[in-house]
Parts: structure tokens; sequence; C-alpha cells
């Protein structure tokens, strides 16, 4: 990392273009006087609760919203029936940003500070993605707006990226070239803090592990059975027997999908859905691989036969700074988000009810923090995209401070005014980042310098099964969630 230390001592502090430019001004003014339409095309997706590879209502709801703006919309990609890019202007530079909109199961939710469902058992949008996708396409519609008035030149692409809480979409899109010819790609997350994002992510691989044996009577003649029920039961112990000799950052998560129907038969088939993390993709790989002979010596172990399929993986985030930089003083230009009492009252109240201190919101803009060896939190495809194109990341405040994430409480407020603040404030620092990468080439290559220099000589592979995207018609256990 010599090479980026020398290239950030020559660029300490990088301020590439004036804050307060008429084309920066234009972009926030753009946002507030569309903001009742995109805070009514949120509700909508926050209404449609739709999970991985099932959004069809959200995803047409955004591309057509792309498409009565002026968006050329391509429906379909990459294989995903939801899934589409919304492109505007032409030549370079070519800066892309991402979109996220579907939901988690069981988390659906009224718009109250207390759990209550509006559908029970139905998905809710426990991570925010309704004021993702909206505020990401937000920001795109403002830098359409002044490519269509000749005040910046290039091309706008903003990314409709389904299943991201499962099957990471994304990677299929880095797979049919979506990104090869881009620039710069944005992306942000709903949070609990206001930030330029510049901290990574863990690595993460999923994977199926079926179990098949000879089904018996349990009490008649149970040595007549091979259990695939004890074979889920041996793989989940090893597993748990592995956590005492993995490193500190690894997380394992196994869920059992099946193990038998009933007690008085010895179960022909069982399966479990097994994930695996690190800090970086080799780390991952290593226990990923471990984990898949510890899946072999179970089936050897209960005398049945096994199968290991894979869902797919995720790679962790390449940090860029020298982006984190441009989108820090844009933040600052912004400022804090501003609550009314009635909002603080309600983050209080959710705070009480999910057993946390009851100090309200945070919206305050965080210094740019250091980059931290060891990230810890969760895993997104966004890591994919930032392994193939640089990538500029934030956080904006949509939830009370340590809100518990995919939960209830986060369904709550992404139905309401805290999150509808939070999605256009987002979309105002995405947009006025947006600017200066257009604007300015300097900040561009600072960006693009220090993407190669962290890349390195690594190559990358995406963690994705050959053929076709498990949609439901192509995959039946893509229904099984």
């Amino acid at each position: 990392m010599k090479k980026l230390l020398l290239f950030l001592v020559l660029f300490p502090g990088i301020a590439f273009a004036q804050k307060t430019s008429k084309e920066k001004k234009q972009v926030i003014e753009y946002i507030d006087s569309h903001a009742g339409e995109l805070t009514s095309l949120s509700d909508e997706i926050w209404g449609f609760e739709e999970m991985a590879f099932e959004e069809y209502q959200s995803s047409e709801a955004l591309a057509a919203y792309a498409e009565a703006n002026g968006f050329r919309v391509t429906r379909g990609v990459a294989g995903m029936p939801t899934a589409f890019t919304a492109e505007y202007g032409s030549g370079s530079p070519v800066i892309g940003i991402l979109g996220e909109f579907d939901a988690l199961p069981g988390l659906s939710q009224k718009t109250v500070p207390e759990k209550d469902p509006r559908n029970d058992g139905a998905p809710g949008h426990g991570c925010g993605h309704n004021l993702f996708g909206t505020a990401s396409l937000a920001a795109a519609s403002a830098i359409k707006d002044l490519i269509e008035q000749g005040k910046i030149q290039g091309t706008v692409r903003f990314y409709g990226t389904p299943a991201e809480e499962k099957f990471f979409g994304k990677l299929w899109m880095i797979r049919e070239g979506l990104f090869d010819d881009v620039d710069v790609c944005m992306d942000w997350h709903p949070g609990d803090v206001t930030e330029a994002d510049v901290q990574s992510s863990l690595a993460l691989v999923d994977y199926y592990v079926e179990y098949f044996g000879q089904a018996a009577h349990g009490a008649a003649d149970p040595w007549n059975g091979r259990s695939a029920g004890d074979a889920v039961e041996l793989f989940t112990t090893g597993i748990n027997y592995y956590r005492e000799h993995v490193k500190p950052t690894v997380r394992m998560h196994y869920h059992i999908m099946d193990a038998g129907k009933v007690v008085n038969v010895v179960p022909d088939y069982g399966k479990v859905w097994m994930r695996v993390r690190d800090n970086k993709i080799d780390g991952m790989r290593e226990v990923w691989k471990r984990t898949e002979e510890i899946a072999k010596g179970a089936a050897m172990m209960a005398n049945v036969d096994y199968k290991i399929s894979l869902i797919s993986g995720v790679h962790d985030v390449l940090v860029n700074r020298a982006g984190g930089e441009a989108l820090q003083e844009n933040l600052e230009y912004l400022g804090d988000i501003s609550y009314t009492d009635e909002e603080t009252a309600f983050a209080k109240n959710i705070q009480k009810a999910t057993e946390k201190p009851e100090v309200g919101l945070d919206a305050s803009v965080s210094p740019m923090k250091d980059t931290r060896e060891n990230p810890g939190g969760g895993s997104t495809d966004a890591g994919d995209v930032s392994q193939v194109v640089p990538t500029i990341r934030l956080s904006a405040t949509v939830a009370p401070k340590d809100t518990p994430w995919h939960s209830w409480a986060v369904v709550a407020c992404g139905g309401m005014s805290i999150g509808h603040k939070g999605m256009l404030y987002a979309s105002k620092a995405l947009a006025m980042t947006m600017v200066d990468l257009y604007t300015d080439a300097k900040l561009r290559e600072a960006v693009k310098a220090e993407f190669r220099e962290r890349l390195g000589d690594y190559q990358y592979e995406g963690i994705v099964p050959p053929g076709p995207p498990p949609v439901p018609e192509n995959d039946a256990s893509a229904t099984n969630k």
C-alpha cells in the first residue's frame, strides 16, 4: 500500500469541486421540488413487501418512474425479470448508481412505534430498501435534468438490483458485463448514522447441504433406516465445534430447512442452508471449504448420500477514501437532518420498545472515520461492484440510534417521515457528489487511482453458480425462504 500512502500525501483533504456550485444547488432544488412524488413512490414500494426475485411490483414502479422521466429503460437484464437499468445521456464519463428494493421475510409492520404487523407473517422493509432504490433513482433523475439542459456531459445509469437480501442479484449483472464501461459507481444504505462510508464489509458465501437416506418406521424397524436427520444434526454439531477454531473475524450461520416431517419416521431427506463470512475473501474461502468437508463427514457418519449446491457469495467492499472525501464535503454542506418533536418522540418510543437507550435520532454529519482493518457488520453484493468499478458509499439516518436492523422497527420508520427525510437527504448527497464526478476530471482520476492501488493484482471472479439466476421459474428452491 506504499503507493496509496503516497497518493494520500499528494492529495490530502481532497477538495475538487466548489461545494455551492450552481449545478449542486440545482440538484438540491430538483429533489425538493419532487419530494412529494418520491415519498409516494417509496411508500408504494414499502407497501408491496416483496422479497428476493419476487419484487415485480416494486421493480416496475421504479422502472415506470424512470421511463416517465425520460430514461432509456431496459427491463429483465442478466436473466432476472425484476432487474433493470435506466440510462440517460451519452459518452463519458459514465456514472452508475445502485438501487435496491427487496424486503425481508416476516417483518410486516405498521408505522407505529411498537410491534404491530400490517399483514401477519408477511415480509417488510427491515433494511430500508424502499428508501434505497427511490433515493438513488431520485439522484439519477436530478443528474439527468442537468444533462438534458446541457449543464454537464456524460451518461448516468441507474441499476435496479433485485434480491440483495438472499441471492445477490448484482453478481449476475456483473457477470453480464453491465458495469464494464462505468467510470465510478455510487451506493448508499439506510442506517442510524449519516456519514461517508469508508468501511469495508464481510465476504460471504451461501450454500445448501442436502442429505438423502432411507425412510423406515421409527419403532418397528429403525435398523432399516438411514437418517438424513442424523446427518443434519451431525453437520450442525460439527459446525458448532469448529467455531472454537476459527479466527474472531469469522461468522458462521445455518438454518435447518428440513430434518424430517413426523416423529415416527426415520427421515430420508434433510436440508441445511449454510452461510460463512470473514473480513476478506481469502479467509472466507478457507473456512467455506472446511465446512464443506464437515458436511461430507456428517454424510459418512450417518451413512447417507449428500449434495452441496452453491447459492452465491459476495466479496468484501473495496473502500474508496478519495471518493469519500468528496462525499464528506457535500454532507457538511447539507448539514444535519432536523426532526419535529413528534418524530423525536416516535424514535424514543421505538428505542423503548426495543430496549435501547432513549436518545432519539442521530442525524449529525459524522466526521470521516479511519478505515478499520476489521470492520465487522454485514455483507453486501455492492462489495462485488466495488471490486470491478470504483464505488463511493454513503450511510444516511432513517431510524433511531442503535435500532436493531432487519427488524420491525426499521420497517416502521421506513414508512413514515423519519425514513422519508433520510431518503431525500441521501438523494441530495449522492447527486451532489455525482456532480463533482462529472465536472472534475481530477477527482475521477483520483478515485480510479485509489481503486487500482487497492485492487492490486487481484483478479475478480464472482462466487456465482453456472447457469441462469435462481429466479422461481428456474429454481424451485428459490421460493423456499
